[in-house]
C-alpha cells in the first residue's frame, strides 16, 4: 500500500538537486559541483519486489516479462487479477516514477524544493497483471543549512535540517469498468498528506566525501481510512572526486539505503501489511559537465526481513539535471 511506502523514498525524499543520493533532500551535493545553486532535474526511479522467501525463491532485479522503464500497456488490468500471494515465482511488484524536480535557494542557507511525479506501477499475481499510471503525489519541502563550511581548503562540511509534506495530488480511487477499486498498492496516488523531517550531514577531505541522511515520516488517513505507520529511512554515500580537465568531474560512490516501517494501517489500527525492514547496497556514478549533470545508482538487497510478500529485489535511479550559476538571492 501507499506504493510500498512510496518506496519509502518519500520520507527520504531528501534529494532535490540532481543527484542519486537519497530520494528527497538535497543530499550529498553540498560538497560537490553546483553547491548552493538553484536548478531542475528529471529523475527516473525503479523499485522492484520479487520472489517469496518462504519458498526459497531468489529475487530478480528484472523479473521475466517486466519492463524496467515503462509499463506496457499502461493502465491495463487482466480481469482475473487479484492482489493475493500464493507463492507463484513469477509474481512481482514494480514501482516506476518519472519525476520533475526543482530547487531554489532563497538565501545561501535556505532552499525550497518541489517534486512532481508521474507514476507507473505494475503488479503480477498468479499469472495476471495490472499496470496503472498517472500523476502521483507532489512533494514540497524546505531545508536550512545549519553548518556551511564549504569555502575552505581540505576539510569541508555541511549540515542541513528541514521538513515538508507530500500532498494528495494523485488519484487513489481508480476503478475498473465494474466499479471495483484497484488495489491501493498500485494506485498512482495515496490520498494521504504526509509530513516528514530530515537531517543530512555531508563532509569531505580533499577528494573523499561522506554523506549521511536520515528522515522520519508520518501520514494522515485518506478518505477510505487507509494510511501507513510511521517510517524511517537512512542513507549513506561514500564518494570520491575525479577531475577530468576543467569542465568534467566524475564521482564514483558506494551507497547504502535502509528503510523500515511496520506497514499499513486501516481505521487507525495496524494491519502489518507490507511492513518493510530492508537494507540495500550498491554503486553510484555521477558525472558533471559545466552546468549539466548525469546521476546514476543501483542498490541491491543485503538484508530483507522475512514477510509473506515478494521480497525487495533492488532499486535503480537515473537523473539528468541543469544548475544555474546563482550569485544573487532574495534573502540575505
Amino acid at each position: 500500500m501507499i506504493k510500498r511506502l512510496l518506496f519509502l523514498a518519500l520520507p527520504v525524499l531528501l534529494l532535490a538537486a540532481p543527484t542519486s543520493a537519497c530520494d528527497i533532500c538535497g543530499c550529498f551535493m553540498g560538497i560537490t559541483p553546483y553547491d548552493n545553486q538553484s536548478g531542475f532535474s528529471l529523475m527516473h526511479r525503479y523499485r522492484v519486489f520479487n520472489g517469496y522467501q518462504s519458498y526459497g525463491q531468489q529475487p530478480q532485479f528484472f523479473p521475466t516479462g517486466a519492463q524496467p522503464f515503462i509499463a506496457r500497456p499502461l493502465n491495463h488490468v487482466d480481469e482475473e487479477f487479484r492482489h493475493s500471494h500464493k507463492g507463484d515465482a513469477s509474481d512481482y511488484e514494480i514501482f516506476r516514477v518519472v519525476e520533475l524536480r526543482g530547487k531554489y535557494f532563497l538565501s545561501k542557507r535556505l532552499e525550497l524544493n518541489a517534486f512532481l511525479p508521474y507514476v507507473m506501477n505494475s503488479a503480477r499475481a498468479n499469472g495476471a497483471t495490472l499496470n496503472l499510471a498517472g500523476v502521483g503525489d507532489a512533494t514540497v519541502f524546505a531545508g536550512y543549512h545549519l553548518i556551511r563550511a564549504i569555502e575552505t581548503a581540505g576539510v569541508q562540511s555541511r549540515l542541513i535540517v528541514g521538513g515538508g509534506a507530500k500532498l494528495p495530488t494523485g488519484n487513489y480511487q481508480r476503478r475498473n469498468g465494474l466499479g471495483r477499486r484497484y488495489p491501493a498498492l498500485n494506485q498512482p496516488g495515496t490520498g494521504t498528506t504526509d509530513g516528514f523531517m530530515y537531517a543530512n550531514y555531508i563532509g569531505s577531505f580533499r577528494n573523499v566525501g561522506l554523506s549521511l541522511n536520515s528522515s522520519y515520516r508520518r501520514a494522515t488517513r485518506n478518505a477510505v481510512q487507509e494510511s501507513l505507520a510511521p517510517s524511517t529511512t537512512t542513507f549513506a554515500n561514500l564518494f570520491y572526486r575525479v577531475a577530468l580537465g576543467t569542465n568534467w568531474q566524475v564521482y564514483p560512490s558506494a551507497q547504502f539505503f535502509y528503510e523500515k516501517t511496520k506497514g499499513e494501517t486501516f481505521e487507525g489500527k495496524l494491519t502489518g501489511e507490507h511492513a518493510m525492514n530492508n537494507a540495500l547496497l550498491g554503486p553510484g556514478l555521477d558525472v558533471y559537465y559545466k552546468n549539466f549533470s548525469l546521476n546514476t545508482s543501483v542498490q541491491l538487497p543485503v538484508y530483507t526481513a522475512r514477510t509473506d510478500h515478494p521480497a525487495s529485489a533492488g532499486r535503480l535511479v537515473m537523473a539528468v539535471g541543469y544548475s544555474f550559476k546563482q550569485s544573487k538571492y532574495l534573502l540575505n
